[in-house]
């Protein structure tokens, strides 16, 4: 019976969801469906990868169609612990450096081997809008 129980008490782990971006206009869309899933899944591990047009959002002073800037959200967002992620390889075919890169997120080498690695190395589950 005790270890029946200690089987109850012990907690599920947390779940664990990369979700990618690689077109600008998905990001409003990806955001709120981040935001809606950490109310769902507030102990969630998340991870916002983004290459090609989808890096722009991630951007210095990028704005939302609206013109209401990304940053405040990406800090909201990360203070709940999501990772988000921009791919280098996408920064070297523009012909730009890291520094036009927002400070809520983190440039990887690339954002397709991450994606892999998330899923294949930490065991993320895949999300594609």
């Amino acid at each position: 019976a005790a270890a029946a129980s200690a089987a109850i008490a012990s907690p599920a782990p947390a779940p664990k969801v990369v979700f990618q971006i690689n077109v600008a206009e998905d990001a409003p869309t990806i955001l709120r469906f981040v935001t809606n899933y950490l109310i769902a899944e507030p102990s969630a591990r998340v991870a916002v990868v983004s290459y090609g047009p989808g890096i722009d959002f991630m951007l210095k002073d990028a704005k939302d169609p609206k013109g209401v800037p990304y940053e405040p959200q990406l800090a909201m967002l990360k203070a709940k612990g999501v990772e988000f992620k921009v791919c280098n390889n996408t920064l070297k075919a523009r012909n730009v450096t890291v520094e036009i890169v927002s400070k809520e997120a983190t440039v990887v080498p690339g954002a397709v081997n991450e994606i892999l690695r998330l899923q294949t190395r930490e065991g993320y589950a895949y999300f594609q809008h």
